[in-house]
């Protein structure tokens, strides 16, 4: 039995990564991989060493938070965030699957809670230091930071946001904050080349029946008047649209998104972490993606280099 909160919270990440690597496999993830996961660590840290001076002041003035508990909760999110996906039945086999908002986060929460709940169960069976349990406010902040994560799709940007960033009313933890800003803004910390990146593996995972094609060369041996030619070309095309006004999006949504944090902090984030969240990256965007109705399937699939990553899952 866990000890101390540090190893409850080493046993349930422990889980959710077994569940996440079991679903990579399964549901033939290449976006949601453990690289994935690496990647939102990587950047959450960058933004939490920002915030941090910022949390010390709080923490000082006798805020009721320990410094050491947010940054062990928000590194089992960033394990946990993504743990189930569930995608939406469909019949046709030439069309991209997807997701619905909300309904595979939620599903994350809830085995998540199960299991902590379990684990609380056990370590009170068992009259095990108390300190190891999992608080209700500990599991709060795992559910909010998780929640935060749901995208809302913008009809006018053409794009998606996460939405509980703007409820401010209360507003959200710092550590459901920093899990949102590091899950979506590959393009404003990473730059452009990991968000190119990042669009073709969410283009190979939901669009699974296009990675025979690609495997055996047939798909540069489509005719331009074939239906599976249009077919793959219109769903390029969209992922290609999709990038262009999701850095837009990105880039306008920005100083709302880190509205209530302290002045500095803003400037520290926007000048030396968000760094590449400019209207020059934005406009290299725009000039560098295909989004013409007319552009061939060939230059989409040269812009997108797919082959590069199908050795994923993994």
């Amino acid at each position: 039995m866990p000890q101390s909160i540090d190893e409850s919270i080493d046993h349930v990440k422990a889980f959710a990564l077994q569940e996440f690597d079991r679903e990579v496999i399964q549901k033939q993830l290449y976006y949601h991989t453990r690289d994935h996961l690496e990647n939102v660590k990587r950047r959450a840290t960058q933004i939490f060493q920002t915030v941090y001076p910022f949390l010390e002041m709080l923490s000082r003035q006798g805020q009721s938070f320990e410094l050491s508990r947010i940054e062990l909760l928000l590194d089992l999110c960033i394990a946990a965030h993504d743990m189930v996906q569930i995608f939406v039945d469909q019949p046709d086999t030439h069309a991209s699957r997807r997701r619905e908002p909300g309904v595979s986060e939620r599903a994350t929460i809830d085995r998540l809670l199960d299991y902590i709940h379990t684990l609380n169960q056990q370590l009170r069976q068992h009259d095990s230091n108390s300190l190891a349990i999992v608080t209700d406010h500990d599991i709060a902040m795992i559910q909010e930071a998780i929640g935060a994560t749901i995208c809302t799709y913008d009809p006018i940007e053409q794009a998606i946001y996460q939405s509980d960033l703007y409820d401010f009313k209360p507003p959200v933890s710092i550590v459901a904050r920093i899990l949102a800003l590091a899950d979506i803004n590959a393009l404003g910390i990473d730059g452009i080349d990991v968000y190119n990146q990042e669009g073709s593996l969410l283009f190979l995972e939901e669009n699974l029946d296009v990675i025979p094609l690609l495997l055996d060369g047939a798909i540069y041996h489509l005719k331009s008047d074939e239906p599976l030619y249009q077919n793959i070309q219109r769903r390029l095309l969209k992922r290609c649209r999709f990038q262009v006004n999701f850095a837009k999006s990105r880039a306008a949504r920005f100083e709302s998104e880190v509205e209530g944090l302290p002045e500095d902090v803003r400037s520290t984030l926007t000048r030396d972490v968000f760094r590449y969240l400019t209207p020059t990256t934005v406009e290299a965007i725009v000039a560098i993606t295909p989004t013409a109705e007319t552009t061939p399937l060939e230059s989409l699939l040269n812009f997108f280099e797919l082959e590069r990553y199908l050795d994923r899952p993994h």
